[in-house]
């Protein structure tokens, strides 16, 4: 069974769409964007960011022998260092670090109780790279690779796996709010000299699933963004 955090929009939209039309057992979470009315049930509306609500949500859940979290919910925040605002700043973390552990913690017990599990976390190429104005967002991602790791060699005894999807510019998710001049720019800096088809984050995730020595690892699927 799929477990997918941030279901409702974007990359987490698309791979539950995905899943649950290969006949998977999928559920989601979404905060601000409604779902599609006929996975209202499936969907549950989770503040990622506050562990009780988290609890209370996964207690809900009728878990399978076979759990594979995927955490796509994420939020951003675009500012100067200098010039951003700490609350606001404080927040993009509490979602994409504290949340993503959040969701882990909670669902860790029962992937253990059952000695398999896999977690997938979307860290960035914002990480990487070095952004003007996404200290928030970089931070909260690269935390990620460190969260995995430690994360890996406590539970790879058990049958579970963890590993962080660094993904680059898709055609899909938060670039749809990038203005086009600068999407262009973005473009030039790949050699392809396009964003990539979200297929590409779904056979991703599939190989990462169907692997059980890989583990702890930082995966980049950015077409070689330079």
């Amino acid at each position: 069974m799929k477990i997918i955090t941030g279901a409702s929009r974007g990359i987490g939209k698309y791979l539950f769409e995905k899943f649950q039309s290969q006949g998977e057992v999928v559920y989601g979470t979404f905060l601000t964007t409604e779902p599609d009315p006929k996975n209202s049930e499936l969907i549950a509306k989770v503040d990622i960011s506050n562990h009780a609500e988290v609890v209370k949500w996964v207690n809900s859940i009728k878990f399978e022998e076979k759990i594979e979290l995927i955490n796509c919910a994420a939020t951003n925040y675009n500012a100067f260092a200098h010039k951003a605002d700490p609350v606001k700043w404080k927040n993009t973390i509490e979602v994409n670090l504290v949340g993503t552990f959040n969701v882990i913690n909670a669902i860790l017990p029962e992937m253990r109780k059952n000695n398999y599990g896999r977690i997938i976390n979307f860290s960035s190429v914002v990480a990487k790279m070095g952004v003007a104005g996404t200290s928030a967002y970089a931070a909260s991602k690269a935390a990620l690779w460190g969260l995995s790791k430690s994360i890996a060699v406590e539970n790879a005894s058990k049958g579970i796996t963890i590993n962080s999807l660094n993904l680059g510019y898709f055609d899909i998710g938060m670039i749809s709010d990038v203005p086009a001049e600068i999407q262009e720019k973005i473009k030039e800096k790949i050699p392809a000299n396009c964003f990539g088809d979200p297929i590409n984050i779904y056979n991703a995730v599939n190989f990462i699933i169907s692997s059980d020595y890989i583990n702890g690892e930082s995966v980049n699927i950015n077409g070689c963004i330079i």
